[in-house]
């Protein structure tokens, strides 16, 4: 039997796996010890766990163990990177390239760099949310530091062209960093093939905990940490380690990297299912960024005619998003949204629906009726 509320908002966050769940039980309880103790089995029992997430999610991502640095989360990581980016080189420059369609994880940490004397140019991507290796390197100045563009959009689901970008800021001796926050997992992600320098990501996007993220940090690229007390992480992260999240973000990791391939075709076609139906039976509807190489669980559709606000209400036993999850308590009309040249009405009747690894047809054909069923009651009214 069909339970409700349905739930679409995987871009927000993620169930974890149960999966996960048994492989970080024991963690809290039997196996509690410090990570850091070295003078007891506790201790050591703790330290080995560590290691082996850390080569599992080195695996998905195809870096060496050594170059994961644990965090609470992507939106510390991209503190981490950003901000200590500019610390260590700011005797070089000051100036930062980054896109106005970022999560405000980065677009707000570049708002604090600017009040501490950087200068940051925020490039405008076009109507389909792309922007181009060229454009970045038409903005690289002598004095340019760092350049930072989102994998994969978390509000549209734009895949950005991460290898080309990361071949202009290399040629130019650029450092750059990725929020990859909902591309991990995902999609195929491999920083040494791409070319990247710092990575973003976290674990529960991906079916693991709440709590615990990565900033992978290529050897090499020197970073001023941010948070200090004992050095932990390379000397990049101080704190006591999160044993049980980090045991349960490097199993996510492992089963990502198993279930991928094959997950990509179910949810795209689940995907494509909710699509084509919504725009068969609502008129005048569109998907925002359908030419751009897209998250394969990811629509993001506007229904020009109506209240956004009054249709997003009305969908009780449906549980979507009209963007960010950091920012769905705002009265404002998207930035990425408005990014792309849609105008106010458009951003405000748009709904993100985001499919995961337990989203089943059945969900999905209840989806496309009841907003069917919804979108006519309000324009009948």
């Amino acid at each position: 039997m069909l339970k409700k509320p349905v739930y679409m908002d995987y871009n927000a966050t993620t169930p974890v796996d149960l999966r996960v769940l048994q492989e970080m039980l024991p963690w809290f309880s039997e196996n509690f010890g410090n990570a850091a103790s070295r003078t007891h089995v506790f201790g050591w029992k703790a330290a080995e766990a560590v290691d082996i997430a850390r080569r599992q999610i080195a695996d998905l991502i195809g870096c060496s163990d050594k170059e994961i640095i644990f965090t609470s989360g992507a939106t510390e990581s991209n503190n981490l990177a950003l901000k200590g980016v500019f610390d260590t080189h700011r005797n070089k420059g000051n100036h930062i390239i980054t896109i106005q369609t970022e999560h405000k994880a980065v677009l707000d940490v570049c708002l604090h760099l600017e009040n501490l004397g950087a200068s940051v140019t925020y490039l405008k991507p076009d109507n389909n949310g792309l922007i181009s290796a060229k454009e970045i390197e038409e903005a690289i100045r002598p004095e340019t530091i760092l350049v930072s563009v989102m994998y994969a959009n978390n509000e549209i689901g734009v895949i950005q062209p991460i290898a080309e970008i990361a071949e202009v800021c290399r040629k130019n001796k650029v450092i750059f960093h990725t929020d990859a926050t909902q591309a991990v997992g995902k999609i195929e992600t491999n920083v040494q093939k791409e070319g990247i320098d710092l990575m973003s990501f976290t674990g529960h996007k991906i079916y693991g905990p709440k709590g615990i993220g990565v900033l992978y940090v290529k050897k090499k690229i020197n970073l001023i940490a941010q948070i200090d007390g004992g050095k932990h992480e390379r000397g990049l992260r101080s704190g006591t380690l999160n044993v049980p999240g980090i045991v349960g973000l490097g199993k996510a990791c492992e089963i990502a990297q198993a279930e991928m391939t094959s997950e990509r075709v179910r949810l795209h076609q689940l995907r494509s299912r909710l699509e084509s139906n919504i725009l068969d039976n609502i008129p005048d509807s569109f998907v925002h960024a359908i030419l751009s190489p897209r998250l394969d669980h990811l629509s993001n559709i506007c229904f020009p005619k109506i209240d956004g606000e009054n249709f997003l209400m009305s969908l009780r036993d449906l549980a979507v998003s009209s963007g960010s999850a950091c920012t769905s308590a705002s009265v404002e009309p998207s930035h990425v949204l408005k990014a792309l040249n849609i105008d106010d009405n458009s951003a405000y009747s748009s709904i993100r629906f985001s499919l995961g690894r337990f989203t089943t047809q059945e969900e999905v054909d209840f989806a496309i009726g009841y907003i069917k069923k919804c979108y006519d009651a309000i324009l009948s009214h």
